[in-house]
């Protein structure tokens, strides 16, 4: 599968968001050309601030290896992840990260700005499906309105 196809899978996870109510988020971690994790955002579900797509599909992707390490896999994720959201990438070491929408408000370039807040191995690839994951986050904050 390519980069947008597994930004499709993620786009699915954050459409579960957005019908729950939640900010829509959501994330999926491939390795070997196969999902092994999957999750969007519970915060409102869960009453945890912590439960961002990336963290809850980190926990899955552990797990499920039985390892605290994912350099051989990638994350696709809708929005470009939070300062706290990097900073869990950064100590799973995982291999790549695939995001959609630039997140001016919170994301982690608000604090980091051109240094990278990811292990020094990680790929980073921002842009794919951006108008999509964008389109989604415009239309759940506009219903708030």
């Amino acid at each position: 599968m390519t980069d947008e196809q597994y930004m499709q899978q993620a786009l699915k996870e954050a459409q579960k968001a957005f019908d729950k109510e939640e900010v829509p988020v959501g994330a999926v971690i491939v390795m070997n050309n196969r999902i092994i994790a999957r999750a969007h955002n519970q915060v409102e579900l869960l009453n945890d601030s912590t439960a961002h797509a990336e963290i809850l599909a980190l926990t899955t992707a552990f797990n499920f290896l039985s390892s605290k390490y994912l350099p051989e896999a990638s994350l696709y994720v809708t929005l470009e992840p939070c300062l706290m959201c990097s900073g869990a990438l950064y100590w799973s070491k995982i291999g790549r990260i695939v995001y959609g929408a630039d997140d001016e408000k919170n994301g982690y370039k608000k604090c980091c700005g051109t240094a990278s807040p990811f292990h020094p191995k990680t790929e980073l690839i921002g842009g794919i499906l951006k108008d999509d994951c964008a389109r989604l986050m415009k239309d759940f904050f506009k219903a708030r309105r």
